[in-house]
C-alpha cells in the first residue's frame, strides 16, 4: 500500500515540478551585434550563453565583401525560433548558413539546448581571423 501511495504521489507532483513558468520565447536576451566587415574583421569572437535561455543576435555585414556565415554545430544543438530579414520572418527546421551578397542584417533568435563550444566562421576567411565561438554552459 505504501508503494502505491508513493507512486501515486510522484505521478501527481512531478509533472507540476517539471513544468516551465511563463513563455521563455517572449523576452529574448539581446547579444552584442556581430558585424562582419570588408577588412575581414568581426566585431565579436566569443559569446557566453546558457542552455535553456532565449537569445537574439543581429548579424550584419557592411557589404564590402560577400560573406557566408556558418555555425553548423550551434544550429544542430539549438532550437532556432526564426530568422528575420527586413522585418520578414523565416521559420525553418534547419539552417545551413546566412549569406550576405550586400550590406544587411539578419536577426536570429534561438535557445541553446546542449552545453558545448560551437564555432562560428565566415567561409573562406576563418584562417584570416573571421572565426569565433559560442560557449554554452
Amino acid at each position: 500500500m505504501r508503494k502505491i501511495a508513493m507512486v501515486l504521489a510522484c505521478c501527481l507532483v512531478l509533472p507540476f515540478a517539471a513544468s516551465a513558468e511563463g513563455n521563455i520565447a517572449s523576452k529574448p536576451v539581446d547579444l552584442p551585434e556581430l558585424m562582419l566587415t570588408g577588412d575581414l574583421k568581426m566585431s565579436e569572437t566569443e559569446y557566453q550563453l546558457e542552455t535553456g535561455k532565449y537569445y537574439r543576435i543581429s548579424i550584419s555585414s557592411d557589404g564590402q565583401e560577400e560573406f557566408a556565415w556558418f555555425s553548423p554545430e550551434l544550429f544542430r544543438n539549438a532550437w532556432v525560433n526564426q530568422v528575420v530579414v527586413n522585418d520578414l520572418e523565416v521559420k525553418a527546421a534547419d539552417i545551413y548558413s546566412l549569406e550576405f551578397d550586400a550590406a544587411g542584417t539578419f536577426i536570429l533568435t534561438f535557445v541553446p539546448l546542449r552545453p558545448g563550444k560551437y564555432d562560428f566562421y565566415v567561409d573562406g576567411y576563418a584562417d584570416k581571423g573571421m572565426l569565433g565561438s559560442f560557449i554554452v554552459n
